[in-house]
């Protein structure tokens, strides 16, 4: 009798957390108040989302308070807290108490984030915010380039998990050494304890290589699903990318 082939070790589930940043800027064009972002953050519920997540930036470009606070009593699943590391968000984020935090780099002129937190800078007052944040009860998290510097020192900060910054790789077409960046990072990151979250440009054609990567838990993805849904609707949108995670996940090393 032939040796049978030992089964693959099954793959801790993946969660989806949908950003609906995008749904508040096209609203904002108008200044009206449709869309609105907490009905499509039910929506993105329905069809499955595990969580929803929401940068409220200092410059209210899109996303705005009365926002962050009707998500944060309206939703059924969690709230991920996108903000800067400043005096104000922190306050509002200490008032809220969302499920998490991601404390993510901001710039008044770039278009949307461009990379991960530079922890080499101000490394005191990012510990005392994730400090104050961890007494506030409030999960939190910092997004960072995939480097093993960066997570290491996200470690000692004390932060429970990192957001692994995709954008070099959704921009290189998904080069190898991009992935291989990733896998790497978040290789480190789940070895030392820390959640490993990720997310930034991932879309339907592009995200199966990164659920693959076991060790990341949870994907943030907003743009493509709100770029998506209007030709397919939003509920059908957030199905295709958890599709193609499901996808990954299953072929994924």
């Amino acid at each position: 009798m032939p040796a049978t082939r030992p089964a693959e070790p099954l793959r801790p589930y993946q969660r989806l957390y949908v950003n609906i940043d995008h749904v508040a800027t096209l609203r904002q064009a108008r200044r009206g108040d449709e869309p609105d972002p907490v009905a499509a953050a039910l929506v993105c519920e329905q069809a499955g989302a595990d969580g929803i997540t929401a940068h409220l930036r200092e410059d209210r470009r899109h996303v705005q308070d009365d926002d962050v606070a009707r998500i944060t009593v309206t939703i059924g699943t969690v709230f991920n807290f996108e903000m800067a590391c400043t005096a104000e968000m922190l306050d509002i984020a200490e008032r809220l108490r969302p499920h998490q935090v991601t404390l993510v780099p901001e710039r008044r002129e770039e278009i949307t984030t461009e990379g991960g937190l530079d922890l080499t800078r101000h490394p005191a007052e990012t510990r005392a915010a994730l400090e104050r944040l961890a007494a506030a009860g409030i999960r939190t998290s910092l997004f960072i380039d995939p480097e093993p510097d960066a997570v290491r020192r996200s470690l000692d900060l004390g932060a429970a998990a990192v957001e692994l910054h995709t954008g070099r790789y959704a921009h290189s077409s998904g080069a190898p050494d991009t992935l291989a960046a990733l896998a790497r990072a978040a290789e480190i990151g789940a070895a030392s304890g820390l959640a490993i979250h990720a997310g930034h440009g991932l879309t339907v054609h592009n995200v199966a290589p990164v659920a693959g990567i076991a060790a990341v838990e949870e994907l943030n993805i907003g743009h493509s699903i709100v770029s998506r849904a209007v030709f397919v609707g939003l509920r059908e949108a957030v199905l295709e990318i958890r599709a193609a995670m499901v996808a990954g996940r299953a072929g994924g090393s």
